[in-house]
């Protein structure tokens, strides 16, 4: 089947009627490379499982609707910012259906804060989504970390659209100063009974020595559309320690680049998806190791149920002369239903001879051994799927590199997971 076209006519259209600030280049700018080179499609090897289609459909609409962006002042919003605020103690930065509201964030912080349009340097654009960000974005933040913090920065992306279809943007650039300790946690999430499309683009720029501790939850509405991308670069003897969580969603593409550019980079990453009935969701990750002594590992978890599918292409690249590379992937997945899909690809392009790889990949379902144990302890089926699946996730979910998450992650997969169990049984 032939994808759908984004119309770039409309596109057009929606980009002439936004504001005429410091953006405006950079928007006809991603304008013309859209037009020129379009979205991907699942000819393109990178997009062979996760169809753009349903993206698309709700981009073609919202742009033949005029493109208005979703008032953010309605009460049903402002109730559920409240309540994440309110459940991570964060110094929150909020985007809600494209729209930057800093009315949570203390500037006191010793953490500076731009936006886009205050600035005519122009933000990194070099693959379609991307593009289509950049064409569409009211606004973007500049965030400069320069010492360790009291609390965590947040960064709250939300959205909500109850007729129609709806598109949002969102574009946050960090860095982080030398020998800085910083915190940061990205959260998704959406409302509402329309059709929703969000598209995110982080950069994460840490300087050298310095220590990034990062956590994205991704909870958004059962049927929503999201693509993210994250693109980080850290410095000389520079440490990520990352950890992300996808529960919600209908289509979910995530892509995750990493550039290893300085010597003694170290970087941890790893990734739990929870998927049921109805759900897409595609990780993509990318580590290029461009010097040696570097390192990088990765480890994600997903847990499938009904009619789903999951993605998790992992790639390593070790070029010439990144001698004293350590690169290491590993992907797992647990199925609960014989209607769940997973595709795993992991990737290693290795070209220096003095390095340490390794990748592997599992997919199987419950060990029925396991489950007749626990039974013949008085556990019924349910009791019984439920205390494997948790202790399957529980390992990730203690990983998460940021404290003042952690006890919001662990009750949203507990619920996601009582979803999932419910829907085995």
């Amino acid at each position: 089947m032939k994808q759908v076209a984004l119309s770039i006519d409309d596109l057009r259209e929606a980009v002439l009627r936004m504001p005429d600030d410091a953006l405006m280049a950079t928007r006809e700018a991603a304008l013309a490379n859209l037009d020129e080179h379009g979205l991907p499609s699942v000819r393109d090897e990178d997009w062979k499982y996760t169809d753009l289609g349903p993206a698309i459909d709700i981009s073609n609409r919202w742009l033949a609707n005029g493109a208005t962006i979703t008032t953010t002042s309605n009460d049903l919003l402002a109730d559920a910012i409240a309540a994440i605020a309110g459940a991570i103690d964060a110094n929150w930065l909020i985007i809600a259906n494209g729209v930057i509201d800093t009315s949570r964030f203390d500037e006191s912080s010793g953490i500076e804060v731009q936006r886009f349009s205050e600035s005519a340097a122009p933000f990194v654009m070099d693959r379609p989504l991307a593009d289509l960000n950049a064409a569409l974005l009211n606004d973007g933040l500049r965030v400069q970390i320069h010492a360790a913090t009291e609390k965590p920065l947040g960064i709250l992306i939300i959205d909500e659209t109850n007729a129609g279809a709806a598109v949002s943007q969102a574009n946050v650039e960090i860095e982080i100063a030398p020998g800085c300790d910083a915190e940061v946690i990205e959260y998704q999430s959406s409302t509402g009974t329309g059709d929703h499309f969000g598209n995110s683009v982080i950069t994460l720029q840490i300087g050298q020595a310095a220590i990034a501790s990062y956590v994205r939850i991704q909870n958004r509405r059962i049927g929503h559309v999201q693509s993210g991308r994250l693109c980080a670069t850290p410095g000389r003897d520079a440490r990520l320690n990352m950890a992300s969580y996808d529960l919600g969603g209908g289509l979910v593409r995530n892509d995750v680049d990493i550039d290893l550019g300085e010597p003694g980079a170290d970087v941890v990453f790893n990734g739990l998806y929870l998927a049921g009935d109805g759900q897409h969701i595609d990780n993509h990750t990318r580590v290029d190791h461009r010097v040696g002594p570097a390192s990088s590992s990765q480890e994600y978890r997903g847990i499938l149920n009904g009619r789903c599918r999951c993605v998790w292409n992992g790639k390593a690249i070790v070029h010439a002369g990144a001698d004293g590379t350590d690169a290491n992937q590993a992907n797992h997945n647990l199925l609960l239903s014989e209607h769940a899909e997973i595709d795993a690809k992991p990737e290693l392009e290795i070209y220096a001879d003095d390095v340490k790889c390794s990748h592997g990949t599992t997919v199987g379902q419950l060990d029925e051994t396991a489950l007749f144990y626990l039974r013949t302890r008085g556990l019924d089926k349910r009791q019984a799927t439920q205390l494997l699946t948790h202790a399957f996730a529980a390992d990730l979910v203690g990983r998460a590199p940021v404290a003042a998450a952690i006890d919001e992650i662990t009750s949203l997969v507990e619920s996601r997971l009582a979803d999932l169990i419910q829907e085995e049984a």
